[in-house]
């Protein structure tokens, strides 16, 4: 599977802005003097103000280097941001560029002062694009100045957001130009791959032009002797971004990458027991990503038990405003799909409103697309309901409250056949079926499609409260679903474990063939074997801890197994 992703930039950047991550509506004097990354990118020399408020929400997109964090909300034309302390002195205004995102340009107005008295308009041609776009203001336009300032407002009754401000030197007489960058990863795997970057160029071979990049190896055609062709750069780690420079004759032009992600698809049945080390940011791992930007979503070390529920490894925690993380599993189109976890609210204390309402769990189409089966939460006193819908609100509550520390098991799904969305809170696991009456059931106005993707979310500071999650599954049956949770076989037995000398000896009261698969923590199986009375050969696997899947006449049993 390969990924084509990338972002560019044209010139020497020397001053850049991606307005840092709000962790909600703040005003712009506040966020000034937060701490990062809940402030601005810069410091002293450079000072921020304005009548518009910080936002994290509506983050931009779209663009080639969008930073997806905070942005400047501006509403109506008394409301502004303002930038003082840029020092532009050492270019040549014609070699000057602006440029930054926007959503809704038509509204804005940018301006350029010397004394932060009187202010000149800048040009540049807004779009009518209903999405995020990069402008440019072209050289000649910005002056030389040790004590250059920035304004952008807005005109009439409309309302836009900004981020990504940048000014950088592009020299006119250079004539190199880089093209779009492609990222493509060398591979998709649960382990951390490489990706090579193609960047065509022109207006080359007219001087001697040196490359640099900030990972990887360069390589393909040399712009020193070939005028228009393709740099190569080869072995950039996944998750790395990376900045090309190529300087040469009047040019000094960089290019930034953003690394694409190579993580696979999870295949079903798909098992998360989190096991990664406390305090890992999930969206960080092979099988999770983030799809904005905040805080993040983190393993906490521990499990939250429930009868009939194995949970061993650790648990994801998070709370407030912040990112919002995905696990992707084989897309599902036709028939049932199913999800269960454990989740225990452990502190209420941040929700101001009562009754409030959020959704923190969800299906989504692929890619984290739309989302769909959404699980609501809504305190009452010192208490909370939970709530099930397609829509992003709901009426449709359960009846029993919870308490904080309360641990609920949560199994939730989506019927293509019927177009029937059904949630069961706290079912008994020894005779959970397909035909177990659901607690809470909606029918989306709309069917479904296709479903590809599970979502931890983090909406609000005053509207999120602080959840574990743990013992995560995916399947397409209740039988699939259900089988981690449970043990069948009577009188089973696995020893010794841990493993330390390649032998694994399973037995029960019965003296029947048992198939017997083993698993890696990514879920990828690496043992599959049939035995009787005879020991599972484990010589082969490495130190670790494996899910280990046993069938005997019909029934299953699942243990955790370590290797030493």
């Amino acid at each position: 599977m390969l990924i084509a992703v990338g972002s560019y930039t044209f010139g020497q950047t020397f001053y850049a802005e991606n307005m840092g991550v709000p962790t909600g509506t703040t005003a712009i004097a506040t966020y000034a003097g937060q701490a990062a990354p809940a402030t601005f990118q810069n410091g002293a020399p450079i000072a921020y103000s304005g009548t518009g408020d910080m936002r994290a929400t509506g983050v931009s997109s779209g663009y080639t280097g969008a930073s997806g964090g905070g942005n400047v909300f501006m509403n109506a034309d008394t409301e502004y941001f303002q930038i003082d302390g840029l020092n532009t002195s050492a270019y040549a205004s014609a070699d000057l560029q602006l440029t930054f995102g926007a959503l809704t340009a038509t509204q804005m107005i940018v301006e350029q002062s010397t004394n932060g008295t009187d202010w000149t308009a800048l040009t540049f041609t807004p779009d009518a694009v209903a999405g995020w776009t990069l402008y440019t203001v072209a050289g000649g336009q910005i002056p030389s100045s040790t004590t250059l300032s920035l304004k952008f407002r807005v005109t009439g009754a409309g309302q836009t957001r900004l981020d990504d401000i940048k000014l950088s030197n592009v020299s006119a007489s250079c004539t190199f130009a880089f093209g779009s960058a492609t990222a493509l990863c060398d591979a998709v795997t649960a382990a951390l791959d490489t990706y090579t970057v193609s960047i065509p160029y022109t207006g080359a071979g007219n001087a001697t032009y040196n490359i640099v990049t900030t990972a990887g190896t360069v390589g393909g055609d040399n712009p020193t002797s070939v005028a228009a062709g393709n740099i190569v750069i080869t072995g950039v780690t996944e998750g790395v971004n990376i900045t090309v420079t190529v300087t040469g004759g009047t040019c000094n032009s960089q290019l930034d990458v953003t690394a694409p992600s190579c993580k696979p698809v999870n295949a079903l049945p798909y098992t998360e027991h989190f096991e990664y080390t406390a305090g890992t940011a999930l969206g960080s791992t092979q099988k999770w990503s983030n799809v904005n930007s905040g805080d993040d979503i983190t393993v906490t070390p521990g499990n939250l038990n429930y009868t009939g529920v194995p949970a061993f490894g650790n648990a994801a925690a998070f709370s407030g405003a912040g990112i919002d993380t995905t696990t992707p599993f084989t897309a599902v189109t036709s028939g049932t799909v199913y999800a269960s976890f454990l989740m225990s609210v452990t502190d209420m204390s941040n929700i101001t409103a009562d009754p409030s309402e959020t959704y923190f769990a969800c299906l989504t189409e692929p890619n984290a697309g739309a989302f769909r089966a959404r699980l609501f939460l809504k305190r009452t006193g010192t208490q909370y309901q939970l709530g099930f819908a397609n829509l992003s609100t709901t009426t449709n509550y359960a009846a029993p409250l919870f308490n904080v520390g309360d641990v609920v098991f949560v199994v939730m799904g989506y019927d293509f056949g019927t177009n029937t969305l059904s949630c069961w809170l706290n079912p008994t696991v020894a005779t959970f079926n397909a035909s177990t009456p659901a607690t809470l059931t909606d029918v989306p106005g709309t069917a479904l499609t296709t479903l590809g993707a599970f979502l931890l979310r983090q909406d609000g500071a005053a509207t999120t409260p602080s959840i574990t999650v743990d013992a995560l599954r995916i399947a397409t049956t209740i039988n699939e679903l259900l089988a981690t949770a449970q043990n069948d076989i009577a009188g089973f037995q696995m020893y010794p474990n841990p493993v330390n000398n390649g032998l694994l000896y399973i037995t029960s009261d019965s003296n029947e063939t048992k198939a017997v698969a083993i698993f890696d923590v990514l879920g990828k199986q690496v043992v599959n074997a049939t035995v009787t009375d005879e020991p599972v050969n484990v010589s082969a696997l490495t130190s670790g801890v494996y899910i280990v899947k046993v069938t005997e006449a019909g029934k299953t049993a699942t243990r955790k197994l370590v290797i030493k």
